[in-house]
This record gives structure tokens, sequence and C-alpha cells, in this order.
């Protein structure tokens, strides 16, 4: 089942490619090593401090190199829906090397609705990649606010990584 999903992704992938529709610029960065605890939670952190700036509750999610979930901070009042939503969001960012945002601007200018069918894909701002050295080691996921928030809260938490 998990190859044909994985021959699905490739053919739709390999169809936009030969009908000339191209994805939203990925970050030219490689992969660099996965994030670890002790990062992660100080993106976290910086992302928490922007969130209470703005006085709002989120959830931040904080994905490595292959998606999977290093750390995870929630409000205490934060909707249980939005745990799912920053770590998705997570995951879309790291997954095709981008901020999720550039997703949300292709769709909301008019553009190529067959995005929303393929997997992992979170068109809607707060995923983040963090960067070091020039690599991308992982991402964060914010959801909780407004999409403009969430990639402000996002975004505060990916630039304390140098």
């Amino acid at each position: 089942m998990r190859a044909l999903k994985r021959i699905t992704l490739f053919s739709i992938m390999a169809l936009f490619i030969m009908t000339g529709f191209a994805m939203a610029q990925q970050m030219p960065n490689p992969y660099g090593p996965n994030v670890n605890l002790a990062t992660a939670k100080k993106a976290a952190a910086a992302a928490a401090a922007e969130a209470a700036k703005l006085k709002i509750n989120v959830v931040i999610a904080v994905v490595d190199t292959g998606g999977n979930l290093v750390y995870l901070e929630r409000f205490d009042v934060v909707q249980w829906g939005s745990v799912d939503v920053a770590v998705n969001k997570a995951k879309s960012s790291v997954m095709f090397k981008r901020p999720t945002k550039a997703f949300e601007n292709i769709l909301s200018s008019g553009g190529n609705m067959t995005y929303l069918t393929l997997d992992g894909i979170r068109a809607i701002e707060g995923g983040v990649p963090i960067i070091e050295n020039g690599k991308i080691i992982g991402a964060v996921g914010v959801s909780g606010g407004s999409s403009a928030q969430d990639g402000v809260v996002a975004r505060a938490g990916a630039a304390v990584v140098q």
C-alpha cells in the first residue's frame, strides 16, 4: 500500500513537470543533520515568546528532516485540533523544503489547485524550515492564531537557529 502511494505521488509530480506546472520555489538548501532536542526547545521557546507578545495561544511543533516530531509545546487553552495542524505544517515545510506560505500564495492567487491532492501539502501559512549552517535541519509548525500570526510565530522560532 505504501509503495502504491509513492508511485502515485511520483506519477503526479511527473505529470506536473510534463504539463509545465511548476511547484512553488523550493529552497536550494540541502538537508543537514537532524535538529536535536536542545535546538528544538530553543526554537520553540523563541516561538512561544513571540506568541505571548502577540497575545495568542498556539501549538508549536518542531520536526526533524524526516518529518518526525522532536518537540511539541501546547499552550493551555488551545483547541485540540491545532496539535495535528501544527505538526502537519512542520512536516509539509520540511518535506517540500519551503515555508507553507508558498503553497498558500499559489492557491490564493488562483494557481494550480491540484496541490491540494498531494500527500503532505498543507497550503496554509505557519510552517517554516529551520536552517543551520545553510542546511535544513528540521521545521517549525504553528497553529492556533490566524495563518498570518502562525507564520510570524513560526519564523521567530526558526530564526533563532543560525
